[in-house]
């Protein structure tokens, strides 16, 4: 919960309190603190911040956290010792997260929420994605699940060994070794797209497949690939990508992937 503005945070926390009918909540976080314009407007005078300070000391929450896309964000709001959790994304794919940010939680004591442990979209095997997470003792794996079966899937990975066998160990060096240098952390340094090109999205539209099924996809992901057809290929995305991934190439193949998923579903 909670905008970047005081009054706007306020008016959320209380239609929450009341949609959830209770008199608190445990953890409020201030949602998407993505660029450090917008940790200033949360943080300053005025900010969500004091919300969820007035919120604390008047017991409407228990404890104040955050989340973010942008590790250099979170490292400032990790040392600041405002927050008690920080939601971050982490998977066996995002080595910064466990190399800088957990490191650091431990350090300050705050909390880690894993965001995106299935690689946002799905796009990672479900038994390495949590079996990877549960080597990490202060970490909470947050997965996003559309279907009861899918929890019920995740629940007895951790009810079970958590040791990596070597043949998991090896698949998920393979998987690095293939998605690696593709391999979209959605965190949005890419944007804005001069053109207004979702950019984020669009490189991880195909894993929205896996969640929502083909028709409620190609619903949901229409207007994000109708704007890429915007893309003039400028490459100023991929100078800002601190990962160099090839932009251009993985939205122009996620287009064609869109429009070939398209024709068949009409073609039934």
């Amino acid at each position: 919960g909670g905008g970047g503005r005081k009054a706007g945070a306020m008016a959320q926390l209380e239609r929450s309190l009341k949609r959830l009918q209770t008199d608190y909540i445990d953890i409020w976080q201030l949602h998407g603190v993505n660029d450090f314009e917008k940790h200033a407007q949360a943080t300053g005078p005025g900010g969500a911040l004091e919300a969820a300070q007035e919120a604390l000391q008047a017991g409407k929450i228990r404890h104040i956290g955050f989340s973010s896309h942008s590790l250099d964000v979170a490292l400032e709001m990790v040392r600041s010792d405002l927050f008690e959790t920080v939601q971050f994304p982490f998977n066996f794919m995002v080595n910064e997260t466990a190399e800088k940010l957990i490191p650091l939680a431990q350090e300050h004591d705050v909390g880690f929420i894993a965001m995106k442990p299935l690689g946002g979209g799905g796009r990672l095997d479900v038994t390495l994605a949590i079996k990877f997470l549960m080597q990490f003792d202060t970490v909470l794996p947050d997965p996003g699940i559309q279907r009861v079966e899918e929890i019920e899937e995740i629940v007895d990975i951790v009810n079970g060994s958590w040791e990596l066998t070597e043949q998991e160990r090896q698949e998920i060096a393979r998987v690095r070794a293939t998605l690696g240098t593709r391999f979209c952390r959605w965190c949005e340094y890419c944007e804005p797209c001069p053109q207004g090109v979702y950019i984020s999205l669009l490189m991880n539209s195909p894993g929205g497949l896996k969640i929502h099924g083909l028709e409620a996809w190609l619903a949901r992901a229409a207007k994000t690939v109708e704007d890429g057809k915007n893309c003039i290929q400028c490459g100023e995305c991929e100078l800002k990508c601190p990962y160099q991934l090839p932009i251009r190439e993985v939205i122009a193949e996620n287009i064609a992937f869109y429009e070939r998923m398209a024709a068949e579903h009409a073609a039934q």
